[in-house]
């Protein structure tokens, strides 16, 4: 789907290791413009992720969920899903911040994805 308002785009600085330049793999931009861009993620049971950046803060989608465990370029953990009080929902909505370099490691048995819908 198109933005039903036409114009010229602002061009914006993006991040060296921006999720689509680094880890295009798993990543897919459903639309974007100088507002937001949709990003459609995934990683499949026992893939990590490129190292990769989030410079833009997001409404996250959870399209179907998976433990992960999130980790810094050096391999320390940043996040370790299995240690969630809660896990969300299929259809529940997040909010996140921009999120440095890291790298993904889905260490569940099925496809994370997630809609992350990023405010410019």
């Amino acid at each position: 789907m198109n933005d039903i308002h036409q114009g010229t785009p602002q061009r914006q600085e993006i991040h060296p290791l921006d999720a689509m330049a680094k880890a295009s793999d798993n990543h897919r931009i459903l639309l974007e413009n100088d507002k937001v861009r949709v990003l459609d993620t995934w990683v499949a049971p026992g893939e990590r992720t490129a190292v990769h950046a989030h410079q833009w803060p997001a409404t996250l989608y959870v399209v179907s969920w998976s433990d992960f465990v999130r980790y810094d370029p050096d391999g320390n953990i940043l996040l370790d899903s299995r240690n969630m009080t809660t896990k969300p929902p299929i259809g529940a909505t997040l909010w996140a911040e921009p999120i440095g370099p890291h790298y993904v490691h889905n260490v569940g048995d099925t496809e994370l994805r997630i809609l992350a819908i990023e405010v410019k």
